[in-house]
């Protein structure tokens, strides 16, 4: 490894979307953002960003990361179990309709995890949304479809597409197909995804804005047109705003 090249995060990530009660996910950003990042990151967690969808009103997005499966089960039975945990659990409750739409996953590639170069987090108390636009692309893959041999065809493909468009190319993932080593949190066990997650540096921009244009930067035909048959369906294409304390933002 080139010692100017920065690390990489994580091994194993969790993408985690919670579908709330309506106009209660100010709250839980709020509640979130004052409670849950350093009592994770206390941990060994890692609180990579969280962001409110601009598709979903009523939707919360996070990443969560970690070093690999094991010190996920111990981090998490401490956190879940500790003081913390324990005094806003309910409340945090209360805002939620469903908190088990939770992809877990893995870097495609060894060099294909967020670089740490980019993540700087406001401090507490904070209430600025932090520049970029952060999309995810969710392809769900048919059986037998790898998504590794897809990140070693396409990755390099797909930051140059995007360079071209005005966003960067952040991050790869796979499905981690380990067994969940903390099945008090569910996860979606009988996924196959290949997820990469890109940026508009700045969020003001129209094609930012603009869903269908977004699409297009990031599913453009020279893509579409190689993958669409190893899809079970058309991508998942989540626009995702920074909320204030997001580690992750342009």
């Amino acid at each position: 490894m080139d010692a100017n090249t920065p690390p990489t995060c994580c091994p194993v990530l969790e993408l985690r979307q919670y579908t709330l009660h309506p106009g209660k996910r100010d709250q839980l950003v709020e509640l979130f953002e004052r409670e849950f990042i350093e009592s994770q990151e206390a941990l060994g967690i890692w609180l990579v960003g969280q962001f409110r969808d601009l598709d979903h009103p009523d939707r919360f997005v996070w990443l969560r990361g970690f070093t690999e499966m094991a010190t996920r089960a111990q981090a998490l039975q401490e956190f879940y179990g500790g003081p913390v945990c324990k005094a806003h659990r309910e409340t945090a409750k209360e805002t939620m309709i469903d908190s088990d739409n939770v992809l877990l996953l893995r870097p495609a590639r060894p060099r294909s995890g967020f670089s740490l170069g980019h993540l700087a987090r406001q401090s507490r108390g904070a209430t600025e949304n932090p520049p970029g636009l952060l999309l995810a692309t969710i392809c769900h893959l048919k059986e037998g479809e790898s998504g590794e041999k897809i990140a070693e065809s396409y990755e390099e493909m797909m930051r140059s597409e995007l360079s071209e468009k005005g966003a960067s190319l952040l991050a790869c993932f796979v499905t981690e197909n380990q067994i969940n080593t903390f099945p008090a949190l569910p996860v979606r066990e009988d996924a196959n995804v290949f997820v990469w997650f890109s940026i508009f540096a700045d969020e003001t921009r129209d094609a930012a804005q603009d869903a269908t244009v977004v699409r297009s930067v990031v599913w453009p035909d020279k893509i579409g047109d190689g993958l669409r048959d190893r899809l079970k369906a058309e991508p998942e294409i989540l626009r995702l705003r920074p909320t204030p304390r997001s580690r992750l933002h342009g």
